[in-house]
């Protein structure tokens, strides 16, 4: 089964994005910088999400990325599903981080239990079938509306999301243009998916 073992966002100040990163989410993350100024505009058609055991651990892990610089996008806050904020890193990546769980049950803490890769694309369905034929396995799947990946024993879960309700759920707008200022590494690269997602190989990326 492949997995994915980091991801890699091309920003401006490399030096800048890894203290905002360190302060906001720590240095245990599967999360490689690398220098680029590929233009872009609008939504770049991903978001990556962190998901915790709780919501004063949302709470902890937003408030600390606004003390280094994000933006909020949406206000941590209480939805049918459970707890989550959004907020825009100061090179543009939007990260979401939530809950399933609607009380505390603990002490707050800054610990991450899963990152999540969650792509905005044209269509689920096909993107479905060209991840699986690339050895992804489906954990869960919902019509033509949402995919998860299994991560198996690598640090990053992948899921698919059509790319207007992902804009939606994040509170932005779904148009834009230019690279996505991402790369995906993992055993299944290298290869470029339908809506131009960039994977390579894992030992690229780990040699950089």
């Amino acid at each position: 089964m492949a997995t994915i073992e980091s991801v890699t966002l091309d920003v401006a100040d490399p030096a800048a994005a890894h203290t905002f990163y360190t302060a906001a989410f720590g240095a245990d993350t599967p999360l490689r910088l690398r220098a680029s100024e590929a233009p872009t505009t609008g939504f770049r058609g991903f978001t990556l999400a962190l998901t915790v055991s709780q919501p004063s651990t949302v709470d902890a892990l937003v408030g600390a990325a606004l003390d280094a610089g994000a933006t909020s996008l949406k206000p941590a806050a209480k939805s049918l599903w459970g707890y989550g904020g959004v907020i825009q890193a100061p090179d543009g990546t939007i990260w979401k981080v939530a809950t399933s769980a609607k009380k505390d049950t603990g002490p707050a803490t800054r610990r991450i239990d899963e990152f999540v890769l969650l792509l905005g694309v044209a269509d689920v369905a096909a993107s479905k079938r060209f991840y699986v034929e690339r050895g992804l396995a489906v954990a869960k799947s919902f019509a033509r509306m949402y995919v998860e990946f299994d991560a198996g024993s690598g640090p990053v879960k992948l899921a698919l999301y059509r790319r207007r309700a992902l804009a939606k759920d994040l509170g932005v707008a779904p148009d834009g243009t230019g690279s996505h200022r991402l790369s995906i590494a993992g055993d299944a690269g290298p290869f470029t998916d339908p809506d131009g997602f960039a994977w390579e190989a894992a030992s690229v990326a780990a040699a950089r």
